[in-house]
């Protein structure tokens, strides 16, 4: 693939990323709430990895094109959202003294990065951006072939979600981290962006 067609791709692709929604929100959370955000944006990008495995194999076409299979994973990850949108508003981030609550271990860890994958392998509009986007920067005669250049697309979708999402936990818990009642508010938002976020998918999707 050309760098103009890479260039143009992730110009894109990085709009889209830097539009606040269901991921940041997440993000956010991790920031104010763990010691470290790693779990949470590995656990986010473990959900697009699972997109582009399916994009690559040709699958997410088969899915896009199912009415009873999009419509199903819409409710399941309009559902999921709407759930830990909630548990999120109901215990807010309370941080210690070192700007974060300490974390009870590995298995902590894994659930905060199955919770993450959760978030961004259950957004209806993952599969659309897979579906929709990447199809415009393929090209089916060119040198390199149709899954080879999807995976690098996936590639760079990946890596630009790891980088905004690691920066946006990083600030959340360095700019908030001393202000606890800022960080309870931010938290609160987020949870209730969460549940917007869920309520609009649901909504939109039975609305077709």
């Amino acid at each position: 693939m050309d760098t103009t067609t890479l260039a143009a791709f992730l110009a894109v692709n990085l709009l889209l990323i830097f539009t606040p929604g269901a991921d940041w929100a997440y993000a956010i959370t991790a920031g104010l709430r763990d010691r470290s955000v790693v779990p949470a944006v590995a656990g986010l990008v473990a959900g697009y990895a699972g997109y582009t495995l399916l994009a690559v194999a040709g699958l997410v076409v088969i899915v896009a094109s199912s009415g009873t299979l999009l419509t199903a994973l819409t409710v399941a990850g309009s559902g999921y959202l709407v759930w830990l949108g909630w548990g999120v508003l109901r215990q807010p981030a309370t941080l210690t003294a070192t700007g974060a609550e300490p974390e009870s271990g590995t298995s902590s860890r894994v659930r905060v990065m199955l919770k993450g994958a959760g978030t961004s392998g259950l957004n209806p509009k993952a599969l659309l951006l897979y579906f929709s986007l990447f199809p415009q920067f393929i090209d089916p005669a060119g040198a390199w072939p149709v899954a080879g250049q999807t995976g690098l697309l996936g590639s760079l979708h990946m890596t630009a979600c790891a980088v905004v999402y690691l920066t946006v936990g990083v600030l959340a818990r360095t700019v908030l981290g001393t202000r606890p009642s800022a960080a309870r508010a931010v938290t609160r938002a987020s949870g209730a962006l969460m549940i917007v976020i869920g309520g609009f998918l649901l909504v939109e999707r039975m609305a077709v």
